[in-house]
Parts: C-alpha cells; sequence; structure tokens
C-alpha cells in the first residue's frame, strides 16, 4: 500500500491532502450535513420539553394564595440578564427575549456545553 492510497498529506505540496487517484472529489460540508440528517431522521419526531427560564423566586404558601391579576413578583435576574434555555429539564443555552409579531420568542446567544452547565 502506498501512501497515495492513504489519502495522506503531500508534503512537498504544501502539506495539503492529496485527492483520491480515481480523482473522486471529496465529501463536502454540504455532503456531510445531508448524511447527518439522514441519520437522524428517525428522531426528528421524537417530543421534547423546552423551557425559556427568565427568573425565578421563592414565595411563602400565605403570599401565594393572595396573588392577583397585576401583582408583580421580583425575581432573581437584572433586566438584560440572559435567561436559561431548558431541554428536557437540561440547560443547554442562554439567550434573550426578542418580540416577533406580537409573540415573545427566545434568541439563543450562548450554547451550553456539558462541562459549562
Amino acid at each position: 500500500m502506498s501512501s497515495s492510497d492513504l489519502n495522506l498529506p503531500d508534503l512537498a505540496q504544501g502539506g495539503a491532502v492529496a485527492q483520491p487517484r480515481n480523482n473522486a472529489p471529496a465529501d463536502t460540508s454540504e455532503d456531510m450535513r445531508e448524511r447527518i440528517a439522514a441519520d437522524l431522521r428517525p428522531v426528528f419526531d421524537v417530543p421534547v420539553s423546552v423551557q425559556a427560564v427568565i427568573g425565578r423566586t421563592t414565595i411563602e404558601v400565605a403570599k401565594l394564595l393572595e396573588l392577583s391579576p397585576g401583582t408583580v413578583l421580583e425575581l432573581d435576574r437584572r433586566v438584560g440578564e440572559a435567561i436559561d434555555i431548558y431541554v428536557n429539564s437540561r440547560l443547554v443555552a442562554r439567550g434573550e427575549v426578542v418580540v416577533v409579531d406580537d409573540r415573545l420568542g427566545v434568541t439563543m446567544t450562548e450554547i451550553i456545553k456539558n462541562s459549562d452547565a
């Protein structure tokens, strides 16, 4: 087996990856995305719960029973601070509240990796 059969970088030409011997084009990122999407197709219909948490507070039951329309609850977040986005009770992102055609929405500004949570 020669090094050209392994598709190793050609160091004489600046380290670029050599093309396969049969001159077949290498997979593009679009082809790779389509393959990944096809592999994930079976899970596309699985329902998940998504929550956008604006803030939290703790109150006594007596105060809870006194709530009425117009009551203001103070939350643990400041104005403009990122909100937490949970998928199936797991923190996955942070974002901002936006208004889209008279509805509230969320724009993700940060994806949370496992070690960050």
